[in-house]
């Protein structure tokens, strides 16, 4: 299976990040090939509503998002990770998810399927660690990427959300949140097992 894993945080080695990289190690260790993805080192201007994606489906920024696309549409897994900055998910992240209009213009108002030639059953994994106990810190962050991820056909297989962490490299005293990054990219990346039916949900403190 090939997987790409999208660091979105603009912190190198940062809590997000560390699971990020762990969840691809879980992939790898199902015999996934892996690509990691730190979004900060690209450029990717955000989306200028300029109404051109409503004439031929495309994006015309052109900058690092055209190849990026290339790859999370030809992911087999996508494993996307964020900080929560405000209850949802960081300026980088949500950039990227803007610039991706196009394609929810292509599919809901162009009437345009994705191509066929992308790999069959794709799905995706979502990483989000915030730093305060709020129960309803990861609500936005479902819903945003609820969105995002079907308007890309991607099965939404699993979230994986850990709150009262903020400190650099705090998640490394937390073994349960990297276990679970790693179990669980490792179960979704067995090309042997399906996308499950509803997204696996864990939260962790």
């Amino acid at each position: 299976m090939k997987v790409l894993g999208i660091s979105t945080s603009p912190r190198l080695k940062g809590n997000t990040d560390l699971l990020c990289r762990r969840a691809l190690a879980g992939a790898e260790s199902a015999g996934a090939i892996t690509e990691y993805i730190r979004l900060a080192d690209l450029n990717i201007s955000p989306c200028t509503e300029c109404g051109d994606c409503y004439r031929t489906g495309d994006c015309t920024i052109e900058d690092d998002y055209q190849p990026l696309i290339e790859k999370i549409l030809h992911a087999e897994l996508l494993i996307f990770a964020t900080p929560i900055f405000f209850m949802t998910v960081c300026s980088q992240a949500k950039i990227l998810i803007d610039r991706c209009q196009c394609f929810w213009v292509r599919k809901y108002v162009l009437k345009k399927p994705l191509p066929e030639s992308l790999p069959p059953h794709r799905r995706a994994m979502v990483i989000a660690v915030g730093g305060t106990k709020g129960k309803k810190m990861f609500d936005s962050v479902r819903l945003t990427m609820k969105y995002f991820l079907a308007t890309l056909d991607f099965s939404y297989a699993a979230n994986l959300f850990v709150n009262s962490i903020d400190a650099k490299g705090q998640i490394r005293k937390h073994p349960t949140a990297l276990d679970e990054s790693f179990r669980l990219a490792q179960n979704i990346a067995d090309p042997n097992n399906p996308p499950p039916k509803k997204t696996i949900d864990i939260e962790l403190t």
